[in-house]
């Protein structure tokens, strides 16, 4: 049975490829980060759109194109979000 991403899932996977995956302190641009979430562009937009408005993640404009790179918030909130899945697992919750 395949197991689908929740949405909640994918916002980890974003804040956490900002905080481990970049080479500089650029931030990640819109395709790396399609490639490691492995969703649509359509679907991305929405969603950084709403990481940049919450202030979980920063938009950097570098030579005509935007970046991402998490906040201080966002780090908090992936902390947080971690602390609560691995609760969520240690009871056999299914978040």
């Amino acid at each position: 049975m395949v197991e689908y991403r929740t949405h909640m899932k994918i916002i980890g996977d974003i804040l956490a490829t900002t905080r481990d995956d970049l080479q500089d302190e650029d931030g990640a641009t819109v395709t790396y980060l399609i490639r490691k979430a492995n969703i649509s562009h359509s679907r991305i937009s929405r969603i950084l759109k709403t990481l940049v408005s919450q202030g979980l993640l920063e938009q950097i404009d570098s030579q005509g194109s935007n970046k991402y790179r998490i906040s201080q918030t966002g780090r908090e909130f992936l902390q947080a979000y971690y602390t609560f899945t691995n609760f969520a697992d240690n009871f056999g919750l299914s978040i």
